[in-house]
């Protein structure tokens, strides 16, 4: 894709988050706008110093549209533009705001995305007023938003804004990042049907859609499939006239921030304050004050160590920071109290005069006196029950320059699934926390070397600026995507090219799928018959061309349709193959027997718990038609679960596909497909005209395998690798006897 950013043809880059990255603070009675130093604030301004970036102009400021923690008196007449940022603030009616973020974003969404539904407060007043924020954030986007703009929509608390830019800015680049945890989907189904249908909608309004982890981004795509009932290819989700790319890129922090800090004075100071306070051992633990954080069970952990490993005790100091957050709220103000008993239950117990097991801070920490710290612990214990992504380990690891020290981490924390070096722990498991402080104590120097080095490398090479170079990369990879699929359809111009093509050629071949390209898609399979006038046509063009039948039919039914006919046919998506004036159909020589068994018991369970819906069996695959199912909408559901539980229940060594075609799911096996067929035909013979026509899903593969000198064409508007689209299966008669007649003229 052409650099846009170096000749500012581009348009500038929208950030729209919850909160503003400053705010007007007064000193001296003189207003000063406050910059956070947060890690997505960190991660923007990177990109606006990579000028090789494609997706927007890095020359123009950064727009910035988020909620203001000043007034709107207080900013009247002051500036809110910095050399980084021009800040649109969004003003929230302080009612609005309590039902919209207090209430449906942390009484709701945050402790159910946390797996803590018994905390989640579902009240029709919470997602009203969520809908009216959204669209606040909207109102104040749209005042600013111009042609060519990308807009970066961040995390939980705007999950309906993407939809509504789609709408309206169907042309700007839309990207959405969700921060926390995406919850599976029996959690996620707990919201109103309603809800959770807008929430999805919503979402997919953007172009890519981001999550920290791939089991985050496997959730949201089956709640895309059972919600919005859209299938994804390779996390690609085809929405007709557009593609959503789902992945995941898992969020990072500054490396050279964290590690060049180890050398700062004061941060040496630090940490030598801290070894000389504290016993030879020293474990550490930062974490915001949340139920998502473990800190009860970390404590559980800590005590059952001390009671399982007397030979510790005078040599270990656990200190544990918490950092206050919502203690106002009578849930936290419990939580803290929570922890304040354990904490001094443990010191009681264990404690003596000379030695205090805990040293426990609730209070905020400035970032040298952090690093101190992290560098001169033996051991950092983090032990969420459910994080996001959680940067606190990897700020450990990064401001680790010295090589030592052993990190614990807890399974349900994003960030494990990259620091496979740590040692992993169940947080809710106290003896597998204790073990690990135990293994941790007594770990080799050179064990923790190696083990360091292998995370920080991988911490240095996917930092901060890497995930958001990384979310812009796959933006304009998919805009190239979109120009590969493209909805082209063809016009008169277009027709009369492939017609004078055809017609100067003297070697040609061509390939139709059966049904709703040959033959209308009706709800019975077993009615779409081809026309009259279709199959007298395709007679005649096989007199003087090679013509050749594609379907994912059985070979029962094309031999029956076209024997009469001078065609080959290939039946059951390229398994079966019978060549023109031959008797006998030929295997795929790749094709395995044997597998049908473990599968047909599963479609014959969802067949029987879906009226209408039936399983057909054919020589090399199985297909669950749900066309004539009772309740379409009912049956669509259950074709998408009956696609997921396939999904998961095929291994890659089975070598099965899964097929979501047009109101069937079929499996057969990856060997082969209409694309491998279609591609030895070819390579056999020297055409010079390739025609290719088909509808499906599975014609993909024939398009896409096909030379591109190929005249290939998608019935319908939705988006394919096909070159060309005809509106409908009607027109291809048309299209077909006018191609044609070249030959007669």
């Amino acid at each position: 894709m052409e650099n846009l950013s170096d000749n500012g043809s581009a348009g500038r880059l929208i950030i729209v988050a919850y909160r503003l990255p400053f705010k007007l603070v007064w000193e001296n009675d003189q207003p000063r706008l406050f910059q956070n130093s947060g890690g997505l604030v960190s991660a923007v301004l990177s990109l606006v110093k990579d000028t090789s970036n494609a997706a927007f102009n890095a020359n123009e400021k950064i727009q910035w549209v988020g909620f203001s923690e000043n007034t709107q008196e207080e900013l009247e007449g002051q500036s809110m533009e910095n050399d980084n940022f021009q800040a649109h603030p969004v003003f929230i009616p302080e009612e609005m705001n309590e039902n919209y973020y207090e209430g449906f974003c942390n009484n709701l969404i945050w402790p159910l995305c946390h797996y803590f539904p018994s905390l989640a407060r579902f009240e029709d007043a919470y997602f009203e007023a969520y809908q009216q924020a959204n669209q606040l954030f909207f109102e104040k986007l749209s005042e600013i938003i111009r042609p060519g703009d990308v807009v970066w929509v961040q995390d939980y608390q705007l999950m309906l804004l993407p939809g509504m830019i789609r709408e309206k800015f169907a042309a700007n680049k839309v990207g959405f990042f969700f921060h926390i945890p995406f919850p599976s989907y029996e959690l996620f189904r707990m919201l109103p049907t309603g809800w959770r249908k807008a929430i999805v909608n919503g979402i997919l309004g953007a172009d890519v859609v981001g999550f920290h982890t791939n089991d985050y981004v496997e959730y949201f795509l089956k709640a895309a499939r059972l919600v919005s009932e859209h299938g994804n290819k390779l996390h690609y989700i085809n929405m007709s006239n557009r593609i959503v790319k789902v992945d995941s890129f898992p969020i990072s922090i500054d490396f050279a921030k964290f590690n060049d800090a180890y050398n700062k004075p004061e941060v040496v100071h630090a940490r030598e304050d801290a070894r000389q306070s504290l016993k030879e051992k020293i474990i550490f633990s930062v974490d915001r004050l949340d139920y998502s954080k473990g800190i009860i069970h970390r404590l559980r952990g800590y005590q059952r160590f001390l009671e399982r490993y007397p030979e510790w005790h005078e040599k270990v100091s656990f200190a544990m920071v918490v950092v206050p957050s919502r203690d106002t709220i009578e849930q936290y103000q419990q939580m803290k109290s929570d922890i304040d008993q354990t904490v001094g239950k443990i010191n009681a117990d264990f404690g003596s005069i000379s030695w205090q097991p805990i040293i426990y801070q609730y209070r905020s920490m400035p970032y040298d006196e952090l690093v101190g710290m992290y560098t001169a612990s033996d051991v950092a214990l983090i032990t969420p029950v459910r994080d996001g992504m959680n940067l606190v380990c990897k700020e450990y690891v990064a401001s680790r320059k010295d090589r030592r020290g052993v990190l614990i981490l807890s399974e349900m924390a994003g960030a494990a699934a990259e620091l496979g070096e740590a040692l992993i722990i169940n947080p809710l498991d106290r003896q597998d926390i204790a073990d690990a402080i135990k293994l941790a104590f007594e770990m080799p120097e050179e064990e923790q070397i190696k083990r360091m080095d292998a995370m920080r490398e991988r911490i240095r090479d996917y930092d901060v600026f890497a995930w958001t170079n990384d979310f812009f990369t796959q933006m304009t990879m998919l805009e190239q995507e979109h120009e590969r699929l493209k909805q082209a359809f063809l016009t008169d111009n277009g027709i009369n090219a492939i017609r004078l093509a055809y017609r100067r050629a003297s070697n040609r071949i061509l390939f139709f799928d059966y049904d709703g390209t040959l033959a209308p898609i009706v709800p019975d399979p077993a009615k779409a018959i081809i026309s009259q006038d279709v199959k007298r046509l395709i007679g005649e063009i096989a007199q003087r061309d090679t013509v050749v039948i594609v379907s994912g039919r059985d070979k029962f039914f094309l031999d029956k349709l076209f024997r009469d006919l001078p065609v080959h046919m290939i039946a059951e998506h390229g398994a079966l193959i019978k060549l023109k004036g031959e008797e006998d159909w030929t295997l795929n020589e790749n094709y395995e027997e044997g597998w049908k068994d473990n599968i047909r018991p599963i479609m014959d369970m969802y067949a029987k718990r879906c009226p209408g819906a039936f399983v057909e069996e054919k020589e090399t695959s199985l297909a669950w038609h749900y066309r004539t199912a009772d309740d379409p909408e009912y049956a669509t559901r259950r074709a998408q679960e009956l696609l997921w539980q396939l999904k998961n229940y095929i291994q890659p060594e089975m070598n099965l596909q899964v097929i979501d075609g047009n109101k069937v799911v079929e499996v057969k096996k990856t060997a082969f497909n209409k694309g491998t067929a279609t591609k030895m035909f070819v390579d056999n013979g020297s055409y010079d005209f390739v025609l290719a026509i088909g509808d499906d899903t599975t014609d993909e593969d024939m398009f896409e395998a096909l030379p591109e000198t190929s005249y290939t064409i998608k019935i319908g508007d939705d988006l394919s690798a096909a070159r060309n689209h005809i509106k409908s299966q009607e027109e291809v008669f048309y299209f077909l006897n006018f191609m044609v007649s070249a030959d007669q003229e």
